[in-house]
């Protein structure tokens, strides 16, 4: 678990979604785009950072519609969106309770809570409905604002992503907490003088996140 210190109050965290909020499964989203027809999925998806046409896809340069028929073009028949999320929806392994309810407590303590992702239509069509979190909640119940990848038109590790939040926030690089398990964003923050907080992919960091806080309150 590598973390940066600071000494400023934080009033804002920035969480990523895949591997911090949600554990993903590389390995079942594959098998998910296979069974779809996908045959070499494992090709054209990446475990953190997307490229080609889904890339594309997440920073916002094509939509899904355009997607769906690219990627009915490598599949070699005609899919559905409904196929589409069914592959994307792949990624996701569980969505941990205990983070949900770090979230909520985080925003008792008085925080502001930011989402920031590199994510695509498809994967926020579910988390932003009904079925998120079990309990008839979308991602937004959980969060003060959310900085998409596909509609801030920009990916991390790009700075411009950054300081988008920074500015979306009002806050200072210092008053606000990143959190991502890529330590290449990370280091991308720290360089814009935001401090981190870099947990393993899928693990718990709610308490390494609830001492820090407390250190520096």
């Amino acid at each position: 678990m590598k973390q940066t210190e600071t000494r400023s109050r934080i009033k804002c965290i920035a969480f990523d979604f895949g591997g911090v909020v949600i554990h993903l499964s590389y390995e079942q989203a594959v098998r998910h785009f296979e069974e779809i027809g996908l045959k070499d999925a494992r090709q054209h998806l990446d475990p953190f950072h997307q490229k080609g046409f889904f890339g594309e896809l997440e920073e916002g340069k094509i939509s899904a519609e355009t997607f769906r028929r690219e990627l009915s073009k490598l599949v070699g028949r005609e899919l559905t969106l409904e196929e589409c999320t069914y592959a994307w929806r792949g990624y996701v392994e569980a969505v941990p309770k205990r983070n949900l309810l770090a979230l909520k407590a985080l925003r008792k303590k008085g925080y502001r809570i930011c989402l920031l992702s590199n994510t695509n239509p498809f994967m926020m069509g579910w988390a932003r409905s009904s079925d998120f979190d079990g309990e008839g909640h979308g991602i937004d119940h959980y969060f003060d604002k959310l900085y998409l990848s596909y509609e801030c038109k920009v990916m991390k590790p790009a700075q411009k992503i950054f300081q988008l939040m920074l500015q979306g926030e009002a806050v200072k690089p210092e008053e606000i907490l990143f959190i991502d398990d890529s330590l290449t964003n990370c280091q991308v923050a720290e360089r814009l003088g935001i401090p981190t907080l870099c947990p393993q992919n899928n693990a718990d960091w709610t308490e390494d996140l609830m001492n820090l806080l407390n250190r520096h309150a």
